[in-house]
């Protein structure tokens, strides 16, 4: 078997596997993006834009990957005056960081070691300080298969009057994320994550602070302008106007879904990925404590790499799971399963990938996966 973009069992950590209603969406032919059909295109997406945050609110359409989403509002909300606080425990907190030094000359950047969370205690000592004007961070680091734990950064960022600025290009639609509750000022996130729409547009929300405090950034990026435009059901500049179509479609299937239900089955597939690596006596890379529930990181079997494994799982059985970045190339494999993925996916890449370890004569108990996924199904 070779490899079939068409038919495969796709579970990247992103972009992920788009249902076909949302592929159709982009066969449309060519709309004039000033003309009223397409302006009723944008005021449907900004009554569903909603459903995907939980929360109402000041919300703009960027097109974009999910890193024009972070320019807008690290370029727009970095503070001028201040000390800016970043927090990084991946390859996505390190390109945080790399934006925030582009606009600021006083950033503070608090690490962790790749797949560690950073220290709540630290980041409250900076806090206290009193000159922090903004905190950045990424709230699910996919790079580790990592969930930085928001709840507990919330309360402190909040006392300190702080703008809290956060990407959650992968969190949104695949992890509770109470934007309100936790008083997050900006949140960034990606059409081609949980939402399984195409990669290429950011969707961005704001809070009434952060409208407040926004300032001149990156022209195109200029979410003043983002903001005036899609009070009109219009855009600042030429829109990917089938990524609109297609960004409609999938709204509407999270609305028939349910957004409740999307991050429980999202999490029910996490839990059997978590308990089907254990019972293949492989080892999560994270600390388990704050494993993701958007996609699982897991170290390469012993004695395989990416030849041996990912690409005997491509190869051979049309599977496709992603690899490590960066210094965690050819260490680990990451399973994806947010957006649409289900429960037969789960199954026939474990079932692929006990195979690969009977093989090898490193497979503790055959059928030991499949089972703890089966006993996790609903």
């Amino acid at each position: 078997m070779t490899y079939d973009p068409e038919t495969a069992t796709f579970l990247i950590a992103g972009p992920v596997r788009i249902h076909p209603r949302v592929l159709r969406a982009m066969s449309m032919p060519s709309l004039n993006h000033r003309g009223d059909y397409f302006h009723g295109v944008v005021a449907e997406i900004r009554e569903l834009l909603p459903v995907l945050f939980g929360a109402k609110g000041h919300q703009v359409i960027v097109t974009g990957s999910g890193t024009a989403g972070l320019e807008a509002v690290y370029s727009c909300l970095v503070p001028k005056e201040g000390r800016t606080l970043v927090l990084t425990n991946g390859n996505f907190g390190d390109r945080t960081n790399t934006l925030a030094h582009r606009y600021s000359n006083n950033v503070t950047t608090l690490s962790a070691p790749w797949g560690q969370p950073v220290s709540i205690d630290s980041v409250n000592a900076e806090l206290a300080k009193g000159d922090v004007k903004a905190v950045c961070l990424v709230h699910n680091e996919t790079s580790v298969g990592l969930a930085n734990d928001l709840q507990s950064l919330a309360p402190a960022i909040r006392a300190s009057g702080s703008l809290f600025l956060v990407d959650g290009i992968s969190a949104i639609a695949g992890l509770p994320f109470p934007i309100e509750a936790w008083g997050v000022d900006a949140v960034v996130a990606g059409s081609q994550k949980g939402l399984a729409a195409p990669a290429g547009l950011a969707l961005v929300h704001l809070s009434d602070r952060a409208v407040a405090a926004l300032h001149p950034g990156a022209f195109y990026l200029d979410l003043a302008a983002h903001l005036k435009s899609i009070e009109k059901n219009d855009t600042p500049w030429t829109p990917a106007v089938p990524l609109f179509l297609a960004l409609r479609e999938a709204l509407l299937i999270l609305k028939e879904e349910g957004l409740e239900h999307r991050l429980e089955r999202t999490h029910r597939l996490a839990e059997a990925s978590r308990a089907a690596v254990d019972v293949l006596g492989l080892e999560l890379f994270p600390d388990r404590r704050h494993a993701s529930d958007t996609v699982t990181a897991v170290k390469n079997p012993t004695g395989m790499g990416d030849p041996e494994f990912r690409k005997v799982l491509e190869r051979q059985y049309n599977i496709l799971l992603q690899g490590g970045q960066a210094a965690l190339a050819g260490k680990i494999f990451r399973i994806g399963h947010m957006g649409i993925a289900d429960w037969p996916d789960l199954l026939v890449t474990f079932a692929a990938i006990e195979r690969i370890l009977g093989k090898a004569g490193t497979l503790p108990k055959p059928g030991a996966a499949l089972r703890e996924i089966v006993d996790r199904m609903p």
